[in-house]
């Protein structure tokens, strides 16, 4: 009987947006995906899933936040730790795939650092990505947002409040991420979401 596939994600708007992403390019259901609440305690159950018997595939999805190169290096050393080789010191641009060694018991794994492997920001930025070039309210969000009277968040979390106005705005208003996707607000068929949607398949549902 074929190992499981299993998806660890910092919390439920991953989840959602990884669904409907599967759903929008008809690429299949992942066998189960388990939101960890945040970065450590994603990181502190990793090195027990890789040892999991019945497990085939791993992917992770983390933010990078403001540090890709750490971010990176803290998966890193848990990784060669376990068992891959020939890590890197950065991920691929077009998510990371590593095959585990042939005898070795590792699951196939598959790595993920939003918003694109490259620079650093988290889930919000990808989905900006996400939003057709054409649009003409994402502009006026971004003055909304700039030129609010009091600033009440980190900058951290800008994306998150960029992403979240500019949905307030649409036709059906605050609609979820995924359901934005779904609803096509958001463009899965752009370039980024087709270079995600494209390490999904090469993760998931290819040999």
């Amino acid at each position: 009987m074929p190992g499981k596939r299993v998806l660890l994600v910092e919390g439920r708007d991953d989840e959602h947006v990884v669904k409907s992403i599967c759903g929008r390019w008809g690429l299949g259901t992942i066998d189960r995906i388990e939101q960890q609440e945040g970065k450590d305690p994603l990181l502190d159950v990793l090195p027990v899933k890789l040892q999991e018997s019945d497990l085939a595939v791993l992917g992770i999805i983390m933010d990078a936040d403001t540090d890709l190169a750490a971010r990176w290096q803290g998966l890193a050393d848990r990784l060669s730790a376990a068992g891959y080789e020939s890590v890197g010191s950065l991920p691929d641009p077009k998510g990371t795939v590593f095959i585990p060694p042939g005898n070795s018991l590792l699951p196939k794994l598959g790595i993920w650092l939003m918003p694109n492997n490259q620079v650093t920001g988290i889930l919000e930025d990808f989905l900006r990505f996400l939003v057709p070039q054409d649009d003409a309210l994402l502009a006026h969000a971004e003055t909304a947002v700039d030129t609010l009277p009091q600033t009440r968040f980190e900058s951290l979390k800008r994306p998150k409040v960029l992403m979240h106005t500019w949905l307030a705005w649409q036709n059906e208003p605050g609609k979820p991420y995924g359901q934005a996707i779904t609803a096509r607000y958001l463009d899965a068929g752009l370039p980024t979401g087709a270079v995600f949607a494209d390490w999904l398949k090469r993760v998931f549902f290819s040999d």
